[in-house]
């Protein structure tokens, strides 16, 4: 997807050597495309890696069939996307300009190649994650969203589209890039619509159809076996799913929304070290994610395990949410925890529609010149809070407390406290929720104020409480009252991450006693391998 020689130097500033292309070529096999040939469509399995010998390959817009931007990959350069590494599927279709010559290598032996060849290894990740990076910040690919402003069912498929780094544009209905595209596809223009190349049109859209659609998920067997499951794909389970690998274990990560968990909705992380000027938590969780998968790790998503039970044989075996079960030899518990729903009258019926739990780009686009609402006091509410500054005309930090003092680091509430853009209001909670369809306006009452407050806003961010999400292990494991899992001394398990159940460890935030930070998440999640690797050869 770099245009001959220029993109070659700005992307892939390091060519293959020589010992690394006749390494392709003892590997694959030569192929052939005739100008004008469609070599892969949206949605074709990426099950191979080409390298182009000669002739040129364009990327092509799925709905004009014309050439998408200036960009073509010629002699020395590769066709691959990211989505290579976990065998997804094709985002955008690809063209022989003329006649073209590639070595066409199995995705199988090519991870091998990889694997054994570092230097080649780091070429290959380095090009295919810019690749994705320009699509995530073009905001194009095959996956088109018609109507998220005004539908729900749209949104939830943009916010599990951004939070998962899956290329996407999405247009206003009555746009004229959605008339454009609709009429392409011969379906309604007036009306929300999910479109995936132009003969697939999602109906009933949910972010499981999305999935199965981009392959994040076809890659499980029934009852496939495994070294390690991993329940959780925060920074705890993708560190374990990092290191796993890197010890030569089979290991499977399921997320039941989105890889990054908590910490993907994070905007800004600036106390994570390696990182002075700060990253989202999307980001960093992504780069985890990638560095996984080189490895040989798999994620599913989104995947829910309701059900853990152990067998005869001593192995677990966990049943997901769809039916399909999968067999360990060992249980990691990452699944950290999740903001509560606040006791406020009509909160469900602006969930997604109003009112959010992450404050992510996708998410800021509907707070552009309005109010924003951010509710609660640790470092993801003011991380929210200055990141929605940006974007949003004015926006109200509620704190139930009278300090943020002991909730928030220090360097985040001089921020906040310094930002003009920024108000915060101790003692003061939201009582009331206003909007047909979608949220319009809050009623907030504060402690020493005779009257309550209404005011308009397009969003609230609720960022408040922390609840575990273990009830799948209730009656496996030992919680605590809270509903944290206890492990180490606290149930005699021989490391500070085993539970009370032989073959279960637990890591990051889910864990009772835990710091809950990202970087002793990151911490926790690596150092448990070696514990389970003792388990699993003891």
């Amino acid at each position: 997807m770099e245009t001959i020689g220029r993109d070659l130097n700005e992307m892939q500033r390091v060519p293959l050597a020589p010992n690394h292309v006749q390494a392709l070529r003892a590997a694959g096999a030569p192929a052939h495309y005739p100008a004008g040939q469609t070599i892969v469509q949206p949605g074709d399995p990426v099950d191979s890696f080409v390298y182009v010998e000669d002739g040129e390959i364009e990327v092509v817009d799925a709905y004009t069939g014309g050439r998408y931007g200036s960009s073509t990959l010629g002699p020395t350069q590769f066709m691959a996307e990211i989505s290579f590494l976990s065998g997804g599927v094709w985002t955008m279709p690809m063209r022989a300009v003329r006649d073209t010559q590639v070595t066409e290598v199995p995705r199988d032996a090519m991870l091998r190649l990889m694997a054994e060849m570092p230097e080649m290894s780091d070429i290959i990740i380095t090009v295919l994650s810019a690749r994705r990076r320009r699509q995530l910040d073009n905001r194009n690919g095959a996956l088109v969203l018609i109507g998220e402003e005004e539908d729900r069912d749209i949104r939830c498929i943009a916010e599990f589209a951004s939070r998962n780094r899956l290329p996407f544009a999405s247009h206003p209905i009555g746009s004229a890039e959605a008339d454009r595209i609709t009429a392409s596809c011969a379906i309604p223009s007036d009306r929300p619509a999910v479109i995936f190349g132009r003969d697939r049109v999602i109906e009933e859209p949910t972010p499981h159809k999305v999935a199965e659609l981009l392959g994040l998920n076809r890659d499980v067997r029934e009852c496939e076996a495994f070294d390690v499951i991993i329940v959780g794909g925060g920074p705890a389970g993708v560190a374990a799913g990092v290191y796993a690998g890197a010890e030569g274990l089979k290991a499977l990560v399921v997320e039941d929304i989105a890889i990054g968990g908590q910490a993907g909705t994070s905007s800004r992380i600036e106390n994570y070290m390696g990182f002075p000027t700060g990253i989202s938590g999307a980001d960093l969780v992504w780069r985890g994610e990638v560095q996984a998968m080189k490895f040989g790790t798999r994620f599913v998503m989104p995947r829910r395990v309701d059900q853990l039970h152990r067998l005869d044989d001593g192995q677990f075996c966990a049943t997901f949410d769809n039916g399909h079960q999968v067999r360990a030899g060992a249980i990691i518990v990452a699944t950290g925890v999740q903001y509560r729903r606040l006791p406020i009258p009509r909160f469900a019926e602006f969930e997604g529609a109003g009112i959010y739990y992450a404050a992510t780009d996708n998410e800021a686009r509907y707070c552009q010149g309005a109010e924003a609402i951010v509710i609660g006091g640790g470092n993801s509410a003011g991380q929210a809070a200055m990141y929605l500054s940006r974007t949003a005309a004015h926006v109200r930090l509620l704190v139930r407390g009278h300090t943020l003092a002991t909730s928030m680091s220090h360097y985040l509430s001089s921020r906040l406290e310094a930002d003009p853009a920024i108000s915060i209001e101790y003692g003061a909670q939201v009582v009331a929720l206003h909007g047909s369809g979608t949220l319009d306006a809050v009623t907030i009452r504060q402690e020493g104020v005779a009257e309550d407050q209404t005011v308009p806003t397009c969003a609230m961010f609720v960022m408040v409480g922390a609840a575990p999400n273990t009830d799948w292990l209730t009656g496996l494991v030992a919680l605590d009252e809270k509903g944290f899992v206890m492990t180490g001394d606290a149930v005699e398990g021989g490391s500070p991450y085993a539970t009370s159940c032989p073959g279960i460890f637990a890591v990051g935030d889910v864990r009772s006693g835990s710091v809950k930070r990202v970087a002793s998440s990151v911490g926790e999640g690596s150092v448990v391998i070696s514990r389970v690797w003792d388990y699993l050869n003891d």
